[in-house]
């Protein structure tokens, strides 16, 4: 019951502030933060796409690049978030100490938590955006649905915030971000679909990729991008619904107690 009186005090107006705040401070280091987000997906797009891609006839029935691009993109958001609610909001949170300042305004810590996660997700979709856009230079997104990733990668980014941000509440030393991308970021980008069908694993390896969220995120707009909208689509679509409301009560609750403390 404390958590719900807790969420019914968020105000659009609070979190669009908060929201708007980051924005600005983004624009100093626009170009520096786009790098790893943009780049990293591009670099393995040329390198994979039309290096290993001339080697695989097909995968799925798709060629090479059109199998891979779906997942890296995917991914880009994830990576954009998740450094946005991971180093970011940290460094925000203990060492400059910006939410204890934004406290002594009108804004509460629920609003602070939720204008965070909603610019974790759009900066994820900077990076996915514009990689979408490198996509579709390469002949890769002709299908009208290709525009319907950009809510999905909204909503991608959005899971990977909370999940970043419920990590960021629980840690106390900077240096703790070196476990989260090697015993989970890194793991889900290697094997989450993007560059091998999981069904290729042992039954019991793809039954563990199944729980994992960034595999629904690459097969959703693996759909999207090569028109091939399934009853899956809706199960991944649902699938990551779901995460992202756990884990968003979970960074509330958590960033709440910890700025409290």
């Amino acid at each position: 019951m404390n958590l719900l009186r807790s969420l019914a005090t968020i105000s659009p107006r609070g979190v669009l502030k908060m929201w708007e705040r980051d924005r600005r401070a983004f624009r100093k280091v626009f170009w520096v933060s786009m790098v790893p987000t943009f780049f990293g997906p591009l670099i393995l797009m040329l390198s994979l796409g039309t290096g290993v891609g001339t080697l695989v006839s097909s995968v799925q029935g798709l060629t090479y690049q059109q199998f891979i691009a779906p997942g890296l993109l995917a991914s880009s958001a994830m990576l954009g978030a998740t450094y946005s609610c991971t180093y970011d909001c940290f460094v925000r949170l203990k060492y400059q100490k910006v939410y204890d300042a934004i406290l002594a305004t009108p804004l509460n810590i629920e609003e602070i938590v939720t204008g965070e996660l909603f610019w974790g997700a759009t900066r994820g979709l900077l990076g996915a955006g514009a990689f979408l856009l490198v996509i579709t230079a390469f002949g890769l997104a002709k299908s009208p649905l290709a525009l319907a990733t950009l809510p999905l990668l909204f909503i991608v980014g959005l899971m990977f915030a909370v999940l970043g941000m419920t990590f960021t509440a629980l840690i106390s030393d900077v240096s703790l971000f070196t476990h989260y991308f090697t015993m989970f970021v890194t793991p889900l980008f290697l094997f989450s679909g993007i560059f091998f069908p999981v069904q290729n694993l042992p039954s019991w390896a793809a039954g563990l990729i199944e729980a994992t969220p960034l595999l629904h995120c690459v097969r959703a707009t693996r759909c999207l991008l090569n028109s091939q909208v399934t009853g899956q689509f809706w199960w991944d679509i649902l699938y990551v619904l779901a995460v992202t409301l756990i884990f968003f009560m979970a960074s509330i609750y958590l960033m709440r107690r910890r700025i409290v403390k």
